[in-house]
């Protein structure tokens, strides 16, 4: 239990017009979501200043994008223990403030060092952010809404990637760069006041109706957790998600911080709410669509009496074929085909994801699918850093960013391969033995 709420459970009044405060909780965990990735996307979008004035090379920028991802990855590994152990109100709550302080913080540095440092704080923080959204629609959601409200909450990521192409532009036209970390960063802090009064588990808040406790504890209990990260890895169903992980994120890591700069070197356009804000907002629109649009079509397949694996499979080839285009995008002489190959990768990459991550619940036991889960977000993590260590380096002897865009086109085939390997028929995991 957090350690925050009361000792003795409220009173609910069985008033069915108040059953649906659940639904706040997940409004809360959008917003949360929202203001995650409006926070990390900042740097991206103001790179191609902050490179002018602190004269940065591709390195330099590389090397601070690589301290975010080698914190996120770090933070994989703790955050889940740090909920289990405080509960996911303070846990949530400490989180946001720390990347809150974090993002502030880039406004104080100067030296690759310093936004180095304020990266790797904010991604260490960042990391919470999913685990505790999870675990807190696991206290708030019976299992049949839990998808539902993880994909509305999960939405946010979206919604964070559309508005900071707006957002951030304009404050560094009306306020300067600085102010752009200021603003988002103190977002943060307000979301924590309205978080804080507001969660308690559904036992304790005063809120919450017995019609709609009822609703939220009518699952039978889970199973103990028998599946501990050593066993886990030796399970192909494991290597197989993480392996997939470890070719495919990297390519999202690199489209959040990698693709503003390529705009503005490749076609001078600047950091301005129309001619920056308008191209990503087209890209991470089409990102939108592309996640839902690969759900739905390997659903549809299987509705239409496909087998998971063989559903699975052709909607993971068809997003994997979608991505190729990219090889012609640093070739293109004007701005919007080149936004819009982007585009369509960016929305096969989130179709290929939606399928990979729904790969583990076809093929892992319910009470391993959270562990699994992180194993595979820690492999693309540490994916994401090694390919940081490499843009640098190539843009600066290249010049563009054609060999990066061909590496991303062959990835997910790549990636779809080793997943094949090792689960041919998606086979279940074997459940331990008693």
């Amino acid at each position: 239990m957090d350690p925050t709420q009361q000792s003795e459970p409220r009173t609910h009044l069985p008033d069915p017009e108040r059953g649906n405060f659940r639904w706040l909780i997940c409004a809360l965990l959008f917003l949360g979501t929202t203001v995650n990735y409006v926070d990390r996307q900042v740097i991206s979008l103001l790179k191609p200043v902050l490179a002018d004035q602190f004269k940065w090379t591709e390195t330099n920028y590389a090397h601070i994008i690589f301290w975010f991802q080698a914190a996120y990855a770090v933070g994989l590994l703790t955050a889940g223990g740090i909920l289990d152990r405080i509960g996911v109100r303070l846990g949530y709550s400490l989180a946001v403030i720390f990347w809150s302080i974090a993002a502030v913080a880039h406004g104080f540095a100067r030296t690759v060092v310093g936004f180095g440092a304020a990266r790797f704080g904010l991604g260490l923080a960042e990391s919470a952010n999913f685990p505790a959204a999870i675990k807190a629609v696991g206290e708030w959601f019976p299992k049949k809404e839990r998808a539902l409200a993880t994909g509305l909450l999960n939405s946010g990521a979206n919604v964070g990637a559309l508005v900071a192409p707006v957002l951030v532009p304009w404050l560094f036209q009306v306020w300067g760069w600085q102010a752009a970390f200021y603003a988002t960063g103190a977002v943060g802090l307000v979301w924590v006041f309205l978080w804080w009064p507001l969660y308690r588990s559904p036992e304790h808040h005063p809120t919450v109706s017995r019609v709609e406790l009822d609703l939220i504890r009518s699952d039978p209990p889970d199973p103990p957790q028998k599946y501990p990260w050593s066993s886990l890895l030796s399970h192909r169903q494991t290597w197989g998600f993480a392996l997939g992980k470890f070719l495919t994120d990297p390519w999202w890591w690199f489209f959040l911080f990698w693709v503003p700069p390529f705009l503005n070197k490749q076609f001078h356009v600047t950091v301005d709410p129309v001619k920056m804000g308008l191209p990503v907002l087209v890209i991470y629109t089409l990102s939108a669509i592309g996640s839902i649009g690969g759900g739905w079509l390997s659903s549809r397949l299987i509705q239409r009496g496909w087998t998971v694996n063989a559903a699975r499979k052709i909607a993971m080839l068809l997003c994997a074929i979608a991505v190729m285009p990219i090889s012609f995008a640093s070739k293109t002489a004007t701005l919007w085909p080149a936004v819009l190959l982007i585009g369509l990768a960016t929305a096969a990459h989130q179709g290929f994801s939606a399928n990979i991550f729904t790969i583990v619940s076809d093929t892992v036991p319910r009470k391993a699918v959270g562990s699994v889960t992180g194993i595979g977000g820690m492999a693309g993590a540490v994916g994401g850093m090694l390919l940081s260590l490499l843009v640098g380096p190539i843009l600066e002897k290249h010049g563009d960013y054609l060999i990066l865009f061909v590496m991303a086109a062959f990835s997910y085939l790549l990636a779809l391969a080793v997943i094949h390997l090792f689960l041919p028929g998606l086979e279940p995991m074997p459940e331990p033995r008693a």
